[in-house]
């Protein structure tokens, strides 16, 4: 029997590696740019066309290669990083494996120009699907210039796997992110289609993330640091009221390398416990410095996840130090020992309620009565007496003594108090007989029953249509009744109002009075850029979008002008971080996003002309059933079901 087992040749076993290293036309500019940076580069140019899959270019002023070094590197775990087995363990530089240029050489056109700073001459090598078609002298400036093109040319199945430009562009941007972000003292350069979209100059960390990630963010940082024998941190978390729905902007880095980490990520959470948001995520920019023997880097190939030595301690310290970043930066609570305690309550005082002072009232108390018993415990000459007389006491006393000196007193004086008993008990009884009917009044509102529903959570409706609890609409219909969802029935209306007019190219404008100015990082900037046409033909008008700044003049007839920058805002946060779906086309895309954040939301009051006029869109739908998201809009409940319930 003949032998059936045999070595793979090599532009197969490349085709092979290239699986793990090459998997999108971002692996290519990661493994290019770091390339770039181990060889001492200052400024660095990336260039793209399609997204890469065209065209990747790295251009940068590092220290270039000899001819033999230029030829050497695209064969198979050659390096210029790891001479022994133990050096796998104390790495401090990036590109290591020696797969990188021979995997990427086997899956497409490379170019490479490069050229020493003490040579004369630089070295030009081509290089089609591992097979070396030329290598010859060529001038150019101290450096190196890694040119590939055609990416898969060679495997179109794996070019077939390749997402839409958009999404390649976005991981293409993570990964120049993700670059930048570390070497800050590099200038860095990207080019997509012939538009620059990103120019950063050499600078410091924090103003790195601002020309990365928008204006915007210099406000939301708060500065973290502690040095301690394990590791040493340093960077920048988020505030917490600018935390977002979403994990987007959280990154690790260690020992200047992207990692992503559940388990640290879990001591950035809890460090953040109770000052967050319900159902948010904080932002946070973090780097550790630890031993590069207490970590394993060659867990993962793409080299983003590592295992710690000592996993718990790291835990512990970085949760401590966010902590404290916030409490000093008065972002968190945190203890102050030099408060004066005497401002503060004791505690069992804390947990006692507030009492309400109690005012007693007599509601049996009649004036007329106490008036009545005065007047028949009292006479005359007792009443005009006094041992102390006040001013008018002294005038009632002279009075008296002018009267008592008249030849003939006044008869009959007690005549002038004759009916005034009668009086009194009349008033007495007309107060008494109002009591009893108050009384019998409050009881019978008393013996009311109790509304199921108070009176605010009823929005009353001329129309039929009643709001039930800002969140539902009611009406009645020939079998029972119909309860539909406010915020689903206004995205289906509005997801079908979109539809129609991207279909048509011609959305309903209104004119803004002030034109509206709104701030976007570079990254947001480019998905708007590319949704451009479409946010057009819904009724936008842009009359700038570059550079950070978007200046809209006019906006869609549906929307309200006071929503448009929270709309576009989680327009671009959802397109981030949207899954690529090759059944959904871009204008479905578009119309669903849209609708979904300018409907009315949940806990809206909605006047009665509106309501009756919502129902109507809705019924008027080619699919009222289901909101866009594929969720009930609306129920019926029949009669004969309320009936049951009797």
């Amino acid at each position: 029997m003949s032998d059936i087992i045999q070595l793979l040749p090599d532009h197969v076993a490349n085709q092979i590696a290239a699986g793990e290293v090459v998997q999108r036309p971002a692996s290519v500019v990661k493994e290019l740019l770091e390339n770039a940076i181990d060889a001492g580069a200052t400024n660095i140019s990336l260039i793209i066309k399609e997204a890469g899959k065209t065209l990747i270019q790295v251009v940068d002023d590092g220290v270039g290669m000899s001819p033999t070094d230029a030829r050497m590197c695209f064969e198979r775990h050659a390096t210029s990083k790891i001479r022994e087995a133990k050096d796998l363990f104390a790495l401090t530089t990036k590109g290591f494996r020696g797969e990188a240029m021979a995997s990427i050489a086997a899956v497409a056109h490379v170019e490479l120009k490069t050229k020493q700073a003490n040579e004369e001459l630089g070295t030009a090598i081509k290089i089609e699907g591992s097979k070396v078609v030329s290598q010859e002298p060529c001038s150019l400036p101290k450096g190196t210039s890694t040119l590939v093109k055609n990416l898969f040319f060679n495997i179109p199945a794996r070019r077939n796997f390749l997402k839409s430009n958009q999404v390649e562009l976005r991981h293409i941007l993570d990964e120049f992110h993700r670059v930048a972000m570390v070497h800050c003292d590099i200038k860095f350069e990207m080019i997509s289609n012939g538009n620059e979209v990103f120019s950063l100059p050499a600078t410091n960390l924090k103003q790195r993330l601002v020309h990365i990630f928008g204006n915007k963010t210099n406000e939301k940082l708060v500065p973290v640091g502690e040095e301690t024998e394990i590791v040493n941190i340093k960077g920048f978390v988020g505030k917490p009221e600018f935390a977002k729905k979403s994990r987007g902007e959280q990154f690790f880095f260690v020992n200047d390398r992207f990692i992503k980490s559940p388990y640290l990520n879990h001591a950035v959470n809890s460090a953040f416990e109770g000052v967050l948001p319900p159902k948010t995520h904080p932002s946070y920019y973090l780097y550790l410095e630890l031993d590069p023997e207490a970590i394993d880097i060659n867990i993962h190939p793409t080299k983003t996840e590592v295992k710690f030595e000592n996993e718990q301690a790291l835990y512990s310290i970085l949760r401590a130090t966010i902590k404290h970043s916030l409490g000093q930066f008065s972002v968190a609570p945190s203890l102050d020992f030099n408060k004066d305690a005497s401002f503060d309550l004791p505690y069992a005082e804390t947990k006692k309620g507030i009492s309400v002072p109690k005012i007693t009232v007599d509601r049996n108390f009649n004036p007329f009565e106490q008036e009545k018993k005065e007047s028949s415990a009292s006479t005359p000459s007792r009443s005009f007496s006094t041992s102390t007389p006040s001013p008018k006491r002294e005038t009632s006393q002279t009075f008296t003594s002018k009267m008592s000196h008249t030849s003939k007193p006044v008869a009959n004086w007690e005549g002038l108090y004759s009916g005034l008993k009668e009086d009194t008990v009349a008033v007495e009884s007309a107060f008494s007989k109002k009591k009893e009917e108050v009384i019998e009044i409050e009881s019978t509102f008393s013996k009311k029953v109790t509304p199921i529903f108070e009176e605010k959570d009823i929005n009353h409706s001329v129309s039929g249509v009643y709001q039930l609890q800002n969140k539902y609409l009611i009406s009645s219909i020939k079998s029972g009744l119909v309860v539909i969802h406010q915020n689903r029935a206004h995205q289906r209306v509005l997801y079908e109002t979109f539809l129609k007019q991207l279909a048509q190219q011609k959305g309903v404008s209104q004119q803004l009075l002030f034109p509206l100015e709104l701030s976007f990082s570079t990254m947001q900037l480019v998905y708007l850029q590319q949704e451009k046409e479409k946010l057009e033909q819904l009724g936008f008008s842009f009359v700038r979008l570059e550079g950070e700044k978007v200046t809209i003049d006019a906006v869609p007839s549906v929307l309200a002008e006071n929503e448009i920058s929270g709309i576009l805002e989680q327009l671009v946060v959802d397109l981030e971080n949207e899954v690529p779906n090759a059944k959904v086309s871009p204008n479905e895309k578009v119309s669903k996003l849209l609708a979904k954040q300018a409907a009315i939301k949940t806990g809206a009051k909605i006047e009665a002309n509106i309501q009756k006029h919502l129902v109507d869109q809705l019924f008027a739908c080619s699919t009222p059933t289901l909101c866009p998201s594929g969720k009930t809009t609306f129920i019926t409940i029949d009669a004969n079901e309320l009936d049951k319930k009797f």
